[in-house]
């Protein structure tokens, strides 16, 4: 049980310490001892004869023992233990000698501890243990006190008090009510017990004073403890008078260190050097650092070699320190520059991509052949799961670097990029650095994914702080706020990966090399999903080839009727949902393994998701066939134009953004100013509403690249010649009738082909375009390029018209019936 101790310390002067008389503490040193005494053990102390004592006692045996003597003689035994760790100790952890004690007052503790006073009374040796349960109890025998010689006791006593006092005086701790108490002892024994008990000296000294039996010895004992304690006191002065000057409370702290570092000064450690600060120093010798940055590293261990550990700014400065000792500031790995050995292992890390890999290759072989070249600054580009992110790390194997990667998406604090200062609470360098560390060298490919999902808020705009690190003219000297150094991340190959170009802000957009990565054609997902993501899946979900595999036909329906993207993302997932059904039949025993056909799909897929886009065949005027780029690659988008009778206003639906619907007044406008050429009454003009609808109405569309399809519909609706249903197309109008360039042609060229069309009308100036497309994929389709309306309308409508359009609006004007007159129209004739 945990006994703890009360020290008398600023007592109230009507409780003052009882000091017994030299006949009182004769009669004491003489009293009767019984031979059997219990034993209470005392940790961390000594009780001296004459002394009163304070004690609480929490040991169950403990109390026991006080109840039980309380109500008798109330004389016990105290002793001290050996060993303060011992809670339950045996006779062999006690000493032999100890104090008679009687049990002055008994106080009970709320907590079922008991507090007792106790006077110690004549000491006494230990013969031997008679009983160890409740408690101790030993048969003991008085040890006679010896007053010596008068003459030398009074000298030491007189001594001991001059010493005495003078400790009190100069300790700050002390009342000066002890210096009084000393000078009043008449009795020479008490007085050797009352300081000898009072000593700042361990439990193992203090016994050998109680185990002392000449009363000059003893004496001497306690002089050479008081001439200790007075040394270590002058030094102490001596080391506050040093130090000493009028400080406010603002210098305490000051002045503490002060004191400490004179204090170790004293002890010859030197210049505070803890054994810590010795390490932090030594990593600091073994690292090579940029000279700015070991000027910094060598103030910085100074301070903390000054501060006290327990300070909180301790903390602070040792995390300084080790992020500069943790990061590469002169480490480089070595460049693998073989070019051939780098195209190969682009080759079997991704399939398809040539120029993306020409590009690559060219910078690596300038850096081969030039050795300095600063690190370029490229963006990836492109629709989701094309394989932008993977790419950055094959070309960090490819050159054998330590590849890093930092997703920016929903990144809104400047904090994230550049770090907080040190004053803040938990301040750490921002996330760039952060990325050096961990990759270990200074010219890592480090890649900033989902660079345009970057946002912008009261805490300011982390796209900013980003043009100083992709900037090859600046960041050879980046900081860092957190650690207000420059660092260099100029060998630093940065690449950066964006769904969409306009949403990258135009600043940082200059300081890139921008590669547009398009989506996958049907027959390199094809072979994608041969070459990597069946095996892949096959191994993922504990198959072997052996028991998995799937038709070049079941791949393709399952791209065709299970996917729509331009990546090979729900391409890998879908193949998986395949194989997981594949390995449910091998784990219950139902097969051995399956080579699952295109017929076969339905049964772990369910029914296809998507329809064969096939061309809608236009059987009324006033529907056109447009190309659309989504996200996820190309789509059909079919353009439905009618007309009804009204005042000749313009109807838009389908959720067009502000640039479509532009598109669709601009088509009519122009086929107003056209419609003499175009053989349209103007009475279509002015007593009949149009409506142009985009269907899927619930998906937001917006884009210039309608315009040509609008302006068909139009055409067609009002002079009543149909579009044709192999023909899609796309690009932008303006009023003039021109037909200016769009983009993503080769997501539409693709769409297109995938939806049974058989010809595809576009820009001139999207040539270039279409001569980046791989010729397998534009098998069976017919590409025309135009470059004005008039081109497009031969192109794309019939040259009979189902109904003269001047007899369709004037009958239906003449009559005021609707649609014609309410005539039953002819029926529809294939040109």
């Amino acid at each position: 049980m945990t006994q703890d101790f009360l020290h008398l310390a600023d007592e109230d002067p009507e409780q003052s310490i009882p000091l017994p008389t030299p006949d009182e503490e004769q009669a004491m040193s003489t009293s009767d001892v019984p031979s059997v005494l219990p034993l209470l053990a005392l940790r961390n102390t000594v009780l001296f004869p004459g002394v009163v004592l304070p004690i609480t006692v929490g040991r169950d045996t403990s109390l026991r023992l006080v109840k039980d003597a309380f109500g008798g003689d109330r004389l016990i035994g105290v002793v001290a233990q050996r060993s303060a760790e011992v809670e339950n100790p045996a006779p062999s952890d006690l000493y032999d000698c100890g104090t008679v004690a009687s049990i002055l007052k008994l106080i009970k503790m709320p907590d079922g501890s008991k507090s007792i006073v106790i006077q110690g009374k004549r000491r006494f040796r230990i013969r031997e243990f008679v009983q160890t349960e409740p408690y101790l109890k030993a048969r003991v025998d008085a040890v006679a006190e010896d007053s010596g010689d008068h003459a030398e006791i009074q000298a030491r006593i007189r001594s001991i008090k001059e010493l005495a006092i003078q400790i009190v005086n100069l300790s700050p701790n002390l009342p000066s009510e002890a210096a009084y108490a000393i000078q009043n002892i008449e009795s020479p024994t008490f007085l050797i017990h009352f300081i000898a008990s009072n000593l700042q000296i361990a439990v193992e000294d203090k016994q050998a004073l109680l185990e002392t039996l000449p009363l000059v010895e003893r004496a001497e004992l306690v002089l050479k403890h008081l001439h200790k304690e007075l040394q270590v006191l002058q030094i102490s002065e001596e080391i506050r008078s040093r130090v000493k000057t009028d400080v406010d409370q603002q210098q305490r702290e000051y002045l503490l260190r002060q004191q400490m570092k004179a204090i170790q000064e004293e002890l010859g450690e030197g210049e505070g050097a803890t054994r810590e600060v010795a390490d932090l120093k030594e990593r600091a010798a073994r690292k090579a650092l940029p000279e700015a940055v070991r000027k910094a590293l060598d103030k910085e261990l100074e301070k903390l070699g000054r501060s006290n550990p327990a300070s909180p700014d301790y903390a602070v400065t040792r995390n300084y320190v080790d992020w500069i000792l943790d990061l590469p500031w002169l480490e480089y790995s070595t460049d693998k520059l073989d070019i051939k050995r780098a195209a190969k292992i682009l080759d079997e890390d991704h399939f398809g991509l040539e120029q993306v890999k020409q590009r690559i290759l060219e910078y690596l072989a300038v850096l081969k052949l030039k050795g300095d070249m600063k690190a370029p600054i490229l963006c990836f580009y492109g629709p989701p799961g094309v394989g932008k992110t993977s790419l950055g790390k094959s070309i960090a194997r490819a050159i054998g670097r330590e590849f890093v990667r930092m997703s920016l998406g929903g990144v809104r604090d400047e904090a994230e990029i550049r770090g907080h200062r040190r004053t803040y609470v938990g301040a750490l360098p921002g996330r760039i650095v952060q990325g050096m560390k961990k990759a270990g060298t200074s010219n890592p490919v480090f890649m900033l994914d989902e660079v345009d999902k970057l946002g912008s808020d009261f805490r300011g705009d982390p796209s900013s702080a980003l043009l100083e690190v992709l900037d090859p003219e600046q960041n050879s000297a980046f900081n860092d706020h957190y650690l207000e150094l420059d660092y260099d991340l100029s060998k630093v190959l940065f690449i950066a990966t964006a769904n969409y170009l306009e949403q990258i802000p135009p600043p940082l957009r200059d300081r890139m090399e921008l590669i547009e990565i398009t989506g996958y054609t049907q027959e390199e997902k094809l072979s994608i999903a041969r070459q990597y993501l069946l095996p892949r899946q096959t191994e993922r979900n504990g198959l072997t080839k052996k028991q998995f595999d799937m038709t070049d036909e079941a791949i393709a329906a399952t791209i065709d009727g299970y996917t729509r993207e331009s990546g090979v993302r729900q391409l890998e997932r879908t193949i998986g949902s395949v194989a997981r059904g594949v390995a449910r039949k091998v784990a219950t025993g139902d097969s051995k393994g399956e080579k699952v056909k295109a017929d076969q799909l339905v049964e772990y897929l369910k029914a296809p998701r998507f329809s064969s886009d096939l061309a809608e065949r236009t059987e009324v005027p006033g529907v056109a066939t447009g190309l659309a780029w989504t996200p996820v690659g190309g789509d059909i988008l079919f353009i439905e134009a009618s007309v009804s009778r009204g005042s000749g206003r313009l109807v838009l639906t389908g959720q067009l953004g502000d640039v479509m619907k532009e598109s669709a007044q601009t088509a009519l406008s122009y086929v107003k100013a056209n419609a003499d050429v175009l053989g349209i009454p103007q009475s279509a003009f002015r007593n009949w509403d149009l409506h142009v609808h985009v269907p899927a109405g619930a998906i937001p569309k917006d884009g210039p690249s309608a315009g040509v399809a609008m302006l068909s519909a139009l055409v067609s609706i009002f002079t009543q010649r149909r579009v044709r249903h192999t023909v899609a197309m796309t690009g932008e109008v303006t009023l003039r009738g021109l037909v200016l360039p769009v983009g993503g042609i080769k997501e539409k060229v693709l769409a297109a082909r995938r939806a049974g069309i058989r010809k595809v009308i576009l820009p001139e100036r999207n040539r270039k375009d279409v001569a980046e497309i791989p010729t397998d994929a534009l098998r069976g389709l017919q590409v025309s390029y135009v470059s004005r309306m008039e081109q497009v309308m031969d192109k794309v409508l019939t040259k009979r018209a189902r109904i003269d359009p001047a007899e369709y609006f004037r009958s239906a004007e003449g009559d005021g019936t609707e649609s014609g007159g309410g005539r039953r129209l002819p029926e529809p004739s294939v040109n």
